[in-house]
């Protein structure tokens, strides 16, 4: 009888941990807008405050060389859901719609037993031809186009922070409560709570540090506003009243959602979920904020696709190492899934990074594509937009436009990209390599890097406003 029991004591225990290895993680995914790598405290920033990001970098794996490949909302956002290239999913252009057929991250975990929610800004729904983005911006997400996602509080695009309204899972509209980060951040609060025995995924997507710059809660703009911010040497001099003006703001932003942060790591940590939730910090693309005299996205320079990427699990991966192969958004869904131990559709382009995380296997991995296929909006032809593809490797970032080699830059020697050394003699040879690591994306992906108006008749999409109006580059 006691080795009967014995025996059945040893089963169950091998069962108990059989259920603990293959316990199915958590994931939490935070998105924000517009925050460019550069402004982390961690990473040498000495003014933007940043405690609860700092000490998530001492917890997670920090990817040093995350790339939003198109750095615009909409694209990016559309690569993150599909893990997908923009000409393959077609939204390389703000305010298109991302078809519903198409398969997306939030359907794979729910068709594995996953409960699914999304909180925030959204970006990929369209709106019909027509329509002004203004008013396509209103609409409901009707819940035919939420991509897998069934928890619902989510407003298509706005940067209205402290008047931001959402629609729920009814389409019913609300309103956010003051400042929408912070109340966003305590609705996923009580979201977790509320399934913290169930395995879920969690998006939430907040809208700033998207301008405006100067719309953050008081005290967070207290932080900032007799300090003399530092700027980057690229700054030119006759921007340099505006660009501090603007960088206060937007580091107000930033430490009020480094409390968010802070707010939802403590809760992950207070339900006893730590260990098992996949925790991930990103943003869909950085801000020029006038270095080279540009501002917003779209561009190629690290100020716009340089982008914050940390990715924590204490089950699996080893708290405050680095990543250091290049990484950009149609990997994130592979490797999401992947660490999941769940399926990774046929559809997918990216590239799961599993086994490069947990030691298991080296990727042969040394360029992420760069690309604008079509520019618009605020980086419209008559604002000197134009149409590039480019590569970004540990080291160097190559661009070419549609009359050839356009930009070549040392990160290393040239962290701030003041040098461009293409086509001089001397780096014939590094921009001869280059050249073969970009026609090889190109290539595998199917681009034959067409003018931007041979695109949006492909998908036949009507130009916003005056954006198909060109004029001579300078």
């Amino acid at each position: 009888m006691k080795k009967l029991l014995l025996l059945a004591g040893l089963l169950l225990m091998v069962s108990c941990q059989s259920k603990k290895e293959i316990a199915k993680p958590n994931v939490v995914f935070v998105l924000t807008d517009q925050w460019r790598a550069q402004d982390l405290g961690f990473v040498g920033n000495k003014q933007v405050i940043t405690p609860a990001i700092n000490t998530l970098s001492k917890e997670a794996v920090v990817f040093t060389n995350a790339i939003s490949n198109i750095p615009v909302c909409t694209p990016a956002r559309a690569s993150l859901m599909t893990g997908k290239y923009p000409l393959s999913h077609g939204l390389f252009y703000n305010d298109k719609p991302l078809r519903s057929e198409e398969i997306c991250i939030a359907e794979v975990y729910k068709e594995n037993g996953y409960q699914t929610g999304y909180i925030g800004k959204w970006h990929i729904n369209g709106h019909p031809q027509g329509m002004k983005n203004s008013a396509g911006r209103q609409l409901p997400v009707t819940v035919n186009r939420r991509q897998g996602f069934d928890y619902w509080k989510v407003h298509e695009c706005t940067h209205n922070y402290n008047n931001s309204i959402y629609y729920d899972e009814n389409d019913v509209k609300h309103k956010w409560e003051g400042y929408d980060a912070i109340a966003q951040t305590k609705d996923a609060v009580k979201y977790m709570q509320d399934n913290k025995e169930n395995p879920f995924v969690l998006f939430v997507s907040y809208g700033p540090p998207h301008a405006p710059y100067n719309t953050a809660p008081k005290k967070y703009q207290d932080l900032y506003k007799d300090m003399d911010i530092q700027l980057r040497p690229n700054v030119p001099e006759d921007k340099t009243e505006k660009a501090k003006e603007d960088i206060r703001g937007y580091y107000a932003h930033i430490s009020a959602l480094d409390d968010c942060i802070a707010e939802l790591q403590q809760e992950i940590k207070k339900l006893g979920l730590d260990e098992n939730t996949i925790f991930v910090f990103t943003s869909d693309h950085g801000d020029m904020l006038y270095s080279h005299s540009q501002v917003k996205k779209q561009k190629p320079w690290e100020e716009s696709i340089h982008i914050p990427f940390m990715l924590k699990y204490p089950a699996k991966l080893k708290a405050g190492t680095q990543m250091t192969k290049m990484f950009s958004f149609p990997d994130i869904m592979p490797t999401l899934l992947g660490m999941s131990n769940l399926p990774i559709p046929e559809t997918v382009q990216g590239i799961d990074y599993t086994g490069q995380l947990l030691g298991t296997e080296v990727l042969d991995v040394d360029a992420a594509l760069i690309t604008c296929p079509v520019p618009f909006h605020q980086w419209k032809y008559k604002r000197g937009g134009r149409e590039y593809r480019g590569v970004r490797t540990e080291k160097y970032t190559y661009v070419h436009d549609l009359n050839g080699p356009w930009l070549l830059y040392d990160n290393l020697k040239d962290p701030y990209q003041m040098n461009n050394v293409v086509d001089q003699p001397e780096f014939s040879t590094i921009q001869a390599d280059l050249e073969v690591k970009l026609l090889a994306i190109l290539d595998k992906n199917g681009d034959e890097f067409l003018p931007g108006e041979e695109y949006m008749k492909q998908w036949g999409y009507n130009w916003d406003s005056n954006d198909s109006i060109k004029q001579a580059m300078n």
